[in-house]
């Protein structure tokens, strides 16, 4: 089956780990579930990348025609809040209720804007119950005095989306120690209640799910037993989402959960991983109040979403520098577009390179290297474009601010093209009065500046960098 849009999406399919084309499972419509975060903490930057990307995948697959429902859980109860609840002295369900209210503000600051529904865990007792039943009465899994467990032997295919093999499997986070296990990797379903937790009732007794069946229950609920896409951080590849894979085809006796897996790379600071159990990270909103959220978001997909990336300073001021020459080019475009001028610039041919570079496997990089090589153009005619180039000009950085939304409406940048004309202006009437001295004054200003000036019988031509 072809899609309904004129594009071929491609991606990489870390279940297969080769670029495939997306085809729905039903036409024209795309189901898309991405593991949200823990809610006990604020989140920081490292985080912001992945749902930055997914936000941006969700508007392209939009762009692209399809139609995206994207789902996305919340864990609400959990080691780590129960944790913050007893250090604090407040109620684990103020801190999840605070934690997921201020998840929200950082995403709506940060312009991700595209889920359709958040899904706490602690609304789908029932499914998860639902689902421990069926992998018990399968034999999947099996009770001990302490909780319900995943029989990670009995799923023969667990290790294929990481690539690990059963017999060297090795035990990844959040993996629950217990004596009474079959098997070391074998992972808990639920965990029954203990002094000072909170529970819920099941036929196991009172208790509360473990990690990884709370997706699988939230996603069968809306989805069904299979689905489009799973996304999520590469540190989830092993062992949540083969738990997952394990947990649901265990249910379904089906092929897949999810036809594609994408997985986007770390940020890291140093050498490791920003994360908060490492102490080196960067909160969200303490980055808000020193950059954009344009700034943040084309810093973060200023490189292959599956590769590292690495934040230092120097690097996100460079990214900044990139930003604010797409930023005046596009200002330069918006004021011109009604000239009469004979300058040209064949926008056709940037809109269609940029629309290949999202379809090869989401190439943001790419897609920002060939607005600053079309930006570099709108310089060199020192934003003196004929109508249509300017409208052609707008219409493509509408559509990779639609998708990647890293450009400011109105910002200072369409100010500071006023300023440098009105200072040309200034400095022609030096030249006109023959004040040269003056007049090479602030043209040595400007170029210290980082504005390149330009004098020929048509007039004075400008241009950043």
């Amino acid at each position: 089956m072809s899609p309904v849009n004129s594009l071929i999406v491609n991606i990489y399919n870390t279940l297969t780990r080769r670029l495939e084309e997306i085809v729905p499972m039903k036409r024209g419509r795309i189901r898309l579930f991405v593991c949200g975060p823990t809610v006990f903490n604020f989140i920081h930057l490292g985080n912001a990348r992945t749902f930055v990307l997914f936000d941006s995948l969700a508007k392209y697959l939009t762009a692209s025609g399809y139609e995206v429902f994207y789902l996305q859980n919340i864990t609400d109860i959990d080691d780590k809040t129960l944790k913050v609840a007893a250090q604090t002295g407040v109620p684990w369900q103020d801190v999840s209720s605070r934690f997921f209210e201020e998840y929200l503000r950082d995403m709506k600051a940060l312009g991700v804007d595209s889920v359709n529904v958040y899904a706490k865990a602690t609304l789908y007792m029932d499914e998860i119950r639902s689902q421990i039943r069926r992998l018990m009465n399968r034999g999947y899994a099996y009770e001990t005095q302490d909780g319900v467990y995943f029989h990670v032997e009995k799923f023969r295919d667990m290790g294929e989306l990481s690539g690990q093999k059963l017999d060297k499997v090795v035990p990844g986070s959040r993996v629950v120690p217990s004596e009474q296990k079959i098997n070391p990797v074998d992972f808990v379903l639920w965990k029954k209640h203990k002094a000072g937790e909170p529970s819920w009732d099941s036929p196991w007794g009172p208790g509360r799910p473990g990690w990884h069946i709370e997706d699988t229950a939230i996603t069968e609920s809306f989805f069904g037993s299979m689905y489009d896409i799973h996304g999520g951080g590469k540190d989830l590849v092993f062992p949540h989402h083969e738990a997952e894979i394990g947990q649901m085809r265990a249910i379904s006796g089906k092929k897949h959960l999810a036809r594609y897996w994408i997985h986007g790379g770390y940020l890291n600071m140093g050498a490791d991983k920003m994360s908060k159990s490492a102490g080196n990270f960067i909160m969200l909103r303490e980055a808000l109040k020193k950059y954009t959220r344009q700034q943040i978001r084309f810093f973060l997909l200023n490189a292959n979403y599956a590769s590292d990336l690495l934040y230092t300073e120097e690097l996100f001021k460079a990214s900044c520098e990139a930003l604010d020459r797409i930023q005046h080019a596009y200002d330069m475009a918006l004021e011109n577009v009604d000239r009469r001028e004979s300058n040209t610039l064949s926008t056709g041919y940037y809109l269609s390179r940029i629309k290949g570079h999202l379809d090869n496997n989401f190439d943001t990089r790419s897609v920002f290297a060939t607005l600053l090589e079309m930006s570099s153009e709108i310089f060199r005619t020192g934003g003196r474009l004929q109508g249509d180039s300017a409208s052609g000009a707008i219409e493509t950085f509408q559509y990779v601010d639609n998708i990647l939304g890293i450009l400011a409406q109105g910002s200072a940048a369409s100010d500071t093209g006023r300023i440098i004309e009105g200072i040309l202006r200034l400095r022609e009437e030096f030249r006109r009065r023959k004040d040269f001295s003056t007049s090479d004054m602030i043209r040595r200003i400007l170029e210290d500046s980082g504005v390149r000036i330009e004098d020929d019988a048509s007039g004075t031509k400008w241009k950043i960098g």
